[in-house]
């Protein structure tokens, strides 16, 4: 949808007139008009474009707008924009009427105009842009995507073609707007370098070498949470719509990436966000998979560290790599079907996304207009175009969301949002919403699922009352199992009040909750909403609870935390993070800062307990001698753990083990592991965190890894909002 304003000056013609104070000589000041009052009036304009081909596929170029008639939901809508697009050709077939196309302001659509910004015709040009996903490329990827845009436009580049370049590396960048130059297209696409690659999507099994992220973030708050996930590549997407926004013609992206890997914490909110926002700006992505077509080595590639086990002769290998190519594959693929464009994976060839982009735009018409349903429901309205000819076949678009208005909703209907929010299978992104999840078993057959949220503080209008920030936030959440039967639910509000001296928007709000759940697959759903205007947030995420009576060592999540504080007199409920009266309160974004410590907590259940030698064998002097060497006392535990940090695949730092020997939660059977490691000696950088856990007695050990970010200067801690 493309939004326009009208402003009008109306002027009150009823005699109001304003007084001025009188003037020192006692005289009153001479009255003058009212100043003219300016009233804005929104309307949404709904554009869809729509291609005609006869029964052998030709195109249609000569309708006119009495040829079609389009419907919404069923109720027949008059079009009060018509256009014809015909890039094969410099003349039209049909007479433009009420265009909302024709010149555009150019020189920045991508981004905020200089003075006096230029003009650019895009009627009749096709619209392309080169998005590089630099974030992730290796350098062989990198020269490969270069080479394929450098091909096209040399060899096949036609003279209605406009193309833009944009990049996503530390931060988005338009590195050039919408031109037909060659030479300058081919001057920024020399510019690449294999050095723009950082190397961050690495896969779950990959290296962590790489350099961290220092450019800007999309907000001063979430930079933290952009850095370990794919929401920074689907909010980048999300931007690039915005501005492409501008133009009413067809858009076609082509995506130059080697796959988005989303794992269980990642935001599928956000990549139908980025989707409706491509559909709203009249945008088709074209993904395109730079690897090509892959050969998965039973042994792993030769920059991977050697297999352990059995996977390199079983096949297990070879599949666990097929399933994560093709996981890195299917978010892209989503993006290309949701918008109407196409995916190209598995070929050496990258030619063909070029020829199918102008195939897909020869020729279409654009068809504008203003819904008669003024509801802002935020429902989904589906469109149906016909024409007046039974011969044609036509394709377009099978609808859009309409938007959602939150100032006239009562209390029911603003319940009834959160509840339709929930239940949406596009969710709002308004404000960003992160969460992260850890499990800990309560007994064999329930855990405990400690899910954290987080909103940055700058997103949450405060209403200032004397010294006192306050605000108000409506969280609702759900929890399927398998994806389809509820087995959780989550409904608060959370009141926010602080002095106005802390700088509460330069920090986060973290609340914590948790669910008691038996292993399995659940899907996590969690909608917030602050109650100023109304904006509202999603986050959705997939997470796995092992049966971990088949585990060989049964060990529960390992929490990352910067912060521990107290609870006294607070109900905890079964919440395993709160010991001692204090709160171990997780980290999700695994960034930290050099003068702070990481505190890590996790538990070990059913660990091996040590049999005294001297009575199993028969009482024996010389058995009962050895057990005493062994220093092994009678029905104890023994667990050792550390803590070690790896940069490019050396270790750097390692803790002093440490050996437990006692059931610290007996109601659960668990050895609580609680580590303190202060962070002043590593440099600022990227790290690989592995823990170290061996269970002595039965000779059971893991080691999970974590990726970690210690920067130089203190970041705004977080507040605390409940839990």
């Amino acid at each position: 949808m493309q939004r326009i304003e009208k402003n009008l000056a109306a002027f009150l013609m009823a005699g109001l007139l304003f007084e001025t104070a009188p003037s020192l000589t006692g005289q009153q000041a001479p009255q003058m008009p009212a100043a003219p009052s300016r009233i804005s009036v929104t309307t949404e304009l709904v554009l869809v474009n729509v291609v005609a081909r006869d029964k052998k596929g030709n195109l249609i170029r000569d309708l006119k707008k009495e040829d079609f008639a389009l419907l919404e939901d069923g109720k027949k809508q008059g079009i009060s924009t018509f256009d014809f697009e015909n890039v094969d050709e410099p003349l039209t077939a049909g007479a433009a009427e009420a265009t909302v196309s024709g010149s555009a302001p150019g020189g920045n659509l991508l981004r905020a105009p200089k003075k006096g910004p230029a003009s650019l015709d895009a009627r009749d040009r096709r619209l392309m842009l080169f998005f590089f996903d630099f974030s992730s490329m290796d350098p062989e990827q990198i020269d490969r995507a270069v080479d394929a845009a450098k091909s096209f436009v040399s060899t096949k580049m036609q003279p209605a073609d406009l193309i833009a370049l944009v990049s996503l590396a530390t931060n988005l960048r338009v590195d050039l707007d919408f031109t037909d130059d060659k030479r300058k297209l081919l001057a920024a696409l020399s510019s690449y370098t294999s050095g723009e690659g950082q190397g961050f999507d690495n896969g779950s099994t990959g290296s962590a070498e790489g350099t961290a992220e220092t450019g800007g973030s999309f907000t001063a708050d979430d930079t933290d949470y952009n850095t370990f996930s794919a929401d920074r590549k689907l909010l980048a997407l999300e931007s690039i719509m915005q501005g492409l926004g501008k133009l009413s013609q067809k858009k076609s992206l082509i995506c130059f990436s080697n796959g988005i890997s989303q794992s269980g914490t990642d935001n599928q909110a956000a990549l139908r966000a980025a989707t409706a926002a491509a559909v709203k700006a009249n945008v088709s992505i074209y993904a395109m998979d730079l690897r090509g077509l892959q050969a998965f080595p039973p042994g792993g590639e030769a920059q991977s560290a050697s297999l352990h086990g059995q996977s390199a002769y079983s096949g297990q290998s070879v599949l666990n790599d097929l399933n994560d190519n093709a996981a890195s594959q299917e978010t892209l693929a989503t993006l290309s079907s949701d918008t109407g464009g196409k995916s190209f994976f598995d070929s050496n060839d990258f030619s063909g996304v070029f020829s199918q982009v102008q195939k897909d735009t020869s020729a279409y018409y654009v068809l504008g207009f203003v819904s008669n349903n003024p509801a802002k429901d935020g429902r989904y309205r589906h469109l149906k175009v016909q024409v007046n000819r039974p011969d044609l076949k036509l394709d377009y678009r099978s609808g859009y969301y309409a938007d959602r208005d939150f100032e006239h909703l009562n209390k029911a209907d603003r319940e009834q949002q959160l509840e339709d929010e929930l239940a949406a299978q596009l969710s709002q992104v308004d404000v960003p919403l992160y969460a992260g999840a850890a499990y800990f078993r309560q007994d064999d057959s329930h855990y405990y699922l400690a899910v954290s949220l987080v909103i940055p503080g700058s997103q949450i209008p405060f209403v200032t009352e004397k010294d006192k920030d306050n605000a108000t936030i409506d969280i609702i959440g759900q929890v399927l199992e398998s994806g389809k039967f509820p087995v959780g639910h989550l409904r608060d509000t959370v009141k926010l009040t602080v002095d106005a001296t802390r700088q509460v928007r330069r920090k986060n709000v973290q609340y914590n909750t948790g669910f008691v759940l038996a292993p399995g697959s659940y899907h996590l759903k969690f909608v917030v909403r602050e109650n100023q205007t109304g904006r509202m947030g999603a986050f959705e995420m997939e997470a796995k609870i092992p049966d971990l009576r088949k585990a060989p060592l049964k060990m529960s999540s390992v929490v990352l935390s910067s912060l521990r504080t107290p609870v006294a007199g607070k109900k905890t409920g079964p919440n395993p993070l709160v010991r001692d009266q204090m709160e171990t309160v997780p980290n999700i974004t695994h960034v930290f800062t050099a003068d702070q410590h990481l505190y890590l907590q996790y538990e070990v259940y059913d660990a091996a307990k040590g049999k005294n030698p001297a009575r199993a064998a028969t009482n024996s002097q010389a058995d009962a001698a050895k057990a005493e060497a062994a220093k092994v006392p009678r029905d104890s535990v023994r667990v050792l753990t550390s803590i070690e940090f790896l940069q490019g695949g050396v270790k750097v730092y390692e803790s002093k083990p440490v050996v437990t020997k006692e059931v610290a939660a007996p109601e659960r059977k668990a050895v609580v592991l609680q580590i303190d490691v202060p962070l002043g000696s590593l440099k600022p950088g990227l790290y690989l965190c592995q823990v170290n856990v061996i269970d002595d007695v039965s000779g059971n050990f893991a080691f999970p890894r974590f990726p970690v970010l210690i920067r130089e200067a203190a970041t705004s801690a977080g507040v605390k909002a409940g839990s």
